[in-house]
């Protein structure tokens, strides 16, 4: 958590110490994106438990159980691993387009720490019981910090031609925007109860659940 508000404050410096360490993809992985992601669901899931969410105007909020809040985040959670990855993959593609030879390990450095702001947003989505727009709220704000980190990252962890530099920035950050709305927007779905038959299977799974 605190690297992702260093690269926030401080994106150049946070930069050369990310690159000049040369972590592997493994150690990333598990030692800063998946305790960002954990924390941030772990919020998340306490609010959906104790506040609940409304889906609709006058209702009253709809509290999940803790097995259906566990199930909702244990699959968002690997979602947002496989968004990373899925992220890195296209990045990596993107550059090859741009002539360039770049390891697996560097798209996903690039792509996991880019992403760091949005994920650190997720942990204001519990702040109020409406779904409908304070998610895209903090989606939005996330995904303009996170293009802003990525404008110092791509080219520092890539390191592409400097003629290539900005348009591999760009067309990186157009497919993590795209990429990252479109799960926003299947969550924000379910939250909202528009995954009736889905929901109603994570309910009779969650009653299984010894919690």
């Amino acid at each position: 958590m605190i690297k992702a508000l260093l690269l926030i404050f401080d994106p150049s410096a946070t930069w050369e110490r990310i690159s000049f360490a040369r972590r592997g993809l493994v150690f990333i992985l598990v030692v800063y994106l998946c305790p960002l992601l954990l924390l941030s669901s772990f919020a998340e899931g306490y609010g959906l438990v104790h506040s609940g969410k409304l889906r609709g105007f006058g209702e009253i909020a709809h509290k999940f159980t803790a097995g259906e809040a566990f199930i909702f985040e244990t699959a968002q959670f690997l979602i947002s691993i496989g968004m990373v990855f899925l992220g890195a993959l296209l990045v990596k593609s993107i550059g090859e387009t741009f002539h360039g030879r770049h390891t697996i390990t560097q798209a996903f450095t690039a792509v996991a720490y880019g992403l760091a702001p949005l994920f650190l947003l997720r942990f204001c989505d519990p702040l109020t019981k409406d779904p409908k727009w304070i998610p895209w709220v903090t989606w939005s704000i996330g995904i303009l910090l996170s293009i802003a980190v990525l404008y110092h990252g791509v080219p520092r962890m890539m390191q592409p031609d400097p003629s290539h530099a900005f348009g591999l920035f760009l067309m990186s950050s157009l497919l993590l925007l795209l990429i990252t709305g479109l799960v926003r927007f299947v969550t924000v779905w379910y939250l909202q109860g528009e995954f009736t038959t889905f929901e109603a299977s994570v309910s009779d799974l969650a009653r299984r659940l010894p919690f």
